[in-house]
């Protein structure tokens, strides 16, 4: 009596037999397939520059500098400098007074920069993300090249390793002057304008502050605004 109570065996094995092709769990749908590829954006270029920078007549930033053309478009900059970082410097809140009642935004100071090139961008949005995105865009926009040299009495290595010569930078309140320094010195400024100064590639400078420091937007301007000055001097002894 107890064999004939048996119910007979499905032919898929199991409680859940062949019901999803295949047997088990394994055969669910979608289960074997890939992880997808993120696609790369494509880029059609729509100035004289970008175009010429995508056919291969302009291979290098130094170029595009040394021409005094205006670079428009972003994918520029990413293509002829691959290795440019990012850094962001300030992040704060801004309001602003409407008939509708207060606005608030979120502004962010962003700088990039490679070896011997300096970019800064600032950007409101309502949001963090958009604003760093937008920051880092005008950024690019914005780079410029910087002269670099041995301009320390004490050092004479010849190596690119500091500035050429004194500069001064204002914005606001705050100024910042940067002094040529022997090699080993390292960075002696405060923690702003050493992210600066180190994006574009300046191992070794003395630096003098004055005025409202505290301002992270206004140091890392000031700091923009002297390395700036410092293509003022063009001088074929002097390498970039």
């Amino acid at each position: 009596m107890a064999e004939q109570s048996r119910r007979p065996e499905r032919p898929g094995g199991g409680r859940g037999g062949d019901r999803r092709g295949g047997g088990g769990r394994k055969g669910r749908k979608g289960r074997d397939r890939e992880p997808m590829k993120a696609k790369v954006p494509h880029w059609e270029p729509r100035t004289k520059l970008g175009k010429m920078v995508n056919e291969g007549r302009i291979t290098s930033i130094d170029e595009v500098f040394s021409n005094i053309m205006p670079i428009k478009e972003v994918e520029i900059v990413d293509k002829l400098v691959p290795g440019i970082k990012e850094e962001v410097c300030d992040v704060k809140l801004v309001q602003k007074q409407t008939d509708a009642g207060e606005l608030s935004n979120f502004k962010v100071t962003v700088v990039v920069g490679s070896d011997g090139y300096i970019g800064l961008g600032e950007a409101k949005a309502k949001e963090i993300g958009p604003a760093i995105h937008k920051a880092i865009n005008l950024a690019k926009l914005g780079l410029i090249p910087v002269k670099r040299g041995c301009g320390s009495w004490e050092c004479g290595c010849g190596d690119p390793h500091t500035i050429p010569f004194r500069v001064l930078g204002k914005a606001g309140s705050v100024e910042i002057e940067l002094i040529p320094a022997p090699k080993g010195i390292g960075l002696a400024a405060a923690d702003t304008a050493k992210t600066v100064l180190s994006l574009a590639g300046i191992k070794d400078v003395w630096s003098r502050t004055s005025g409202k420091t505290r301002s992270t937007s206004n140091m890392t301007k000031a700091t923009f605004e002297a390395l700036k000055k410092t293509m003022k001097v063009s001088s074929p002894d002097i390498p970039k």
